[in-house]
């Protein structure tokens, strides 16, 4: 049996200390903290799907601060943020493509027989949980909203 996420995660962590690496320590250790507290508030343990929501959630925080950090003209922050993002995006898997929503979005809009823009949310729960981690909840609503009409 492939070990899960949170032990990949743990098992790196102690390369991370071992090789001295202290970006990916840090970065790991925020990572496990992060599903910690998830794990608190939940009172049960994450499975590999509600982990990787919790590294996306991280990386688009990086994200965010490597935003407001290029406006803010802070080159040194900024490369700290981008090469934390880089470390979070080896374990999130690769984003979806436009064309796979698309495509998945028309399939489920079939299924349940989804009209007009009032049965969005017979669709846009089920592709939220399908894509998890690998597409935001914004690009899944619109391209929901474009094949239902607005």
């Amino acid at each position: 049996m492939e070990p899960g996420l949170k032990e990949k995660l743990e098992t790196e962590l102690k390369q991370a200390l071992r090789a001295k690496d202290a970006i990916r320590l840090s970065v790991i250790r925020l990572a496990l903290a992060a599903i910690k507290n998830a794990e608190i508030a939940r009172r049960a343990a994450l499975d590999d799907s509600d982990i990787l929501g919790v590294i996306a959630k991280e990386a688009r925080q990086r994200q965010e601060s490597i935003e407001a950090f290029k406006q803010g003209n802070r080159p040194d922050l900024v490369a700290r943020e981008e090469a934390e993002l880089a470390i979070l995006q080896e374990y999130l898997p690769a984003p979806a493509t436009r064309e796979e929503i698309m495509a998945e979005a028309r399939r489920l809009i079939a299924e349940v027989g989804a009209q007009g823009p009032r049965d969005k949310g017979k669709v846009i729960p089920q592709l939220i949980a399908k894509f998890k981690g690998k597409a935001e909840g914004k690009e899944i609503n619109a391209a929901v909203t474009e094949l239902l009409g607005s």
